[in-house]
């Protein structure tokens, strides 16, 4: 009897010791992960990397640190060239740095802001003397589109570009030796710089005055202007690189972890939200994302989950329009069968007023089941069914991929120089990658899953007041807008639009890519009526709008 009451007592005993031992365990791993990710997002974030801007030597940096990484923790290479993937991003025409200017009776004028040559001009300097109602040959020529616009008002198939091309060439003929674009009407001229014409060059240079420039230096128009010009436009072409790992376990699935790794730069891009010339280190966007993904090849290493291999690609090219994951699944580096794909973007402010956020929810019937047995305490968690939006895993969930998108909401320093490393929540993020690994544990025995399609989303980060419904495709690199994607039951659906249409034009606005599109739309209000023009195929249709 007394030794039957010693084991019992002994029972709990041990049990406990065993608890407190594994408890201790998890702390020190807990500690470890919680450490290497601050030290990750120190270094990617750092002001030597430069903002890790695509095809750039801090891109370069950043490569070569994620690659040792994936070294260090055991990943086997799964590039084309070690853990490297390179790829090209060809991003249409570009404003030569430092060769192009515009003087006017001795006034620099701006670029973009005062005027602009356009993208089938010729490279080439000039001077001259010229007046708005005078053409003398052997100088340059002004040229009012007030006419020509008023006159096709009513004109559906009118193209502004057409028009001045057409006249370039009768005044080059004549003895112009430029092309200065003027409009003196109140009618939107939709001239613009194409980055992605592909027409060919002109032979004379063409520049547009904008609204601005026109008030600050040409205010009088009976006035003689001396006028020097430089324009030089050349391709604007980069290289950029995907880091790949693998994690075999020989199981007839793969399961994709992945997360960007470049960022802005100094904001050359455009894409700065407080301006160019500081560097942008992006540490929530995306090293945070790249930590994560890095600590995930280290942990699984240990994974009980051997029904998956797994794959782990820290993308390039996101920032500009998820070059690096398109490339990827164009060019899969590694023949592999999908199981399924998890993005981290964004994953270090986590805050539980704002919550964490898992896309792509609905992107599985399985989901259900692994999120009802799957939680985190730490967490507060909002499940958004869509797969879709302008992050990576929209790429794979294009191709039929169900997909997980782990995203800490957007901040007042997204996109901007004060996404810094010291704002970064690094014990939420823990718990964003141990929560991951506990997905990626609870799948181990789901097999393959299936693959549903959901509502899809029109961009994050985005105020507009108007919306079709539709997903841009952020890589397309021809004129105009093309759709990714046609959202359930919203406006776009309803008109009859389809994946693969290029949108062209919204009421009197043109729209050469992504950008100008968003810009077109902040013309308009709820309640308005439009016409939209499209082209599907060889085809150009126009439809009928009512926001």
């Amino acid at each position: 009897m007394k030794k039957l009451l010693f084991i019992l007592v002994l029972v709990p005993a041990l049990a406990f010791a065993q608890t407190k031992k594994q408890r201790k365990a998890q702390e020190k791993a807990d500690k470890e992960t919680l450490a290497n990710l601050k030290a990750h997002v120190m270094y990617l974030a750092s002001d030597s990397l430069e903002g890790r801007r695509a095809g750039t030597p801090g891109e370069l940096k950043a490569m070569r640190y994620i690659a040792d990484q994936f070294k260090k923790d055991g990943l086997i290479p799964a590039g084309t060239d070690g853990y490297i993937q390179q790829f090209d991003i060809n991003e249409g025409k570009q404003f030569t740095d430092g060769k192009n200017s515009c003087t006017i009776n001795g006034q620099a004028l701006e670029i973009k802001a005062d005027y602009y040559p356009l993208a089938y001009s010729k490279n080439v300097a000039i001077n001259g003397s010229a007046s708005m109602d005078l053409r003398e040959k052997g100088g340059p020529w002004f040229y009012d589109v007030k006419e020509v616009l008023d006159d096709n008002k009513s004109n559906p198939h009118f193209d502004i570009d057409d028009a001045i091309k057409k006249e370039a060439k009768r005044d080059m003929e004549k003895g112009a030796t430029a092309l200065v674009i003027i409009n003196h009407s109140a009618t939107v001229d939709n001239i613009q710089f194409n980055k992605n014409d592909t027409s060919g060059l002109c032979g004379i240079p063409i520049i547009y005055i904008t609204p601005d420039g026109m008030k600050k230096y040409f205010a009088d128009a009976s006035a003689t202007y001396d006028i020097k010009l430089a324009v030089d436009i050349s391709p604007k072409r980069r290289t950029a690189k995907n880091v790949i790992g693998y994690l075999n376990f020989n199981a007839p699935n793969t399961v994709i972890l992945g997360a960007h790794f470049d960022h802005l730069g100094y904001g050359e891009d455009g894409n700065s939200l407080d301006g160019q010339g500081q560097i942008h280190n992006g540490a929530d966007d995306n090293a945070s994302g790249t930590a994560a993904l890095i600590e995930l090849g280290r942990l699984l290493q240990t994974t009980g989950a051997h029904n998956n291999n797994y794959l782990f690609i820290a993308f390039s090219g996101e920032e500009l329009g998820l070059f690096g994951s398109k490339y990827w699944l164009e060019h899969p580096s590694k023949n592999i069968i999908p199981n399924y794909m998890v993005n981290m973007d964004m994953v270090g402010r986590y805050d539980s007023s704002r919550k964490l956020t898992i896309g792509g929810y609905g992107t599985s019937p399985v989901w259900g089941n692994v999120f009802s047995t799957t939680t985190d305490a730490n967490l507060v968690v909002k499940l958004d069914s869509s797969g879709s939006g302008p992050s990576d895993h929209a790429s794979f969930y294009r191709k039929d991929i169900p997909v997980l998108f782990f995203f800490t909401n957007s901040h007042p320093d997204y996109h901007k120089a004060t996404d810094d490393w010291d704002k970064i929540n690094y014990d939420g993020e823990l718990e964003i990658v141990k929560y991951i690994d506990h997905i990626i544990e609870a799948t181990n025995d789901k097999g393959k899953l299936a693959f549903t399609k959901t509502r899809d989303q029109e961009a994050r980060n985005m105020s507009l007041p108007v919306t079709l419904g539709v997903v841009p495709d952020y890589a397309y690199s021809g004129t105009g807008m093309r759709i990714d994607a046609v959202s359930k039951g919203k406006l776009a659906e309803r008109i009859g639009l389809q994946a693969g249409d290029v949108l062209l034009q919204l009421g009197d606005y043109k729209f050469v890519d992504v950008m100008t599109y968003m810009t077109a739309l902040q013309h308009f209000k709820k309640g308005d009526k439009t016409t939209l023009r499209i082209k599907r195929g060889d085809a150009e249709k126009t439809f009928d709008v009512q926001f």
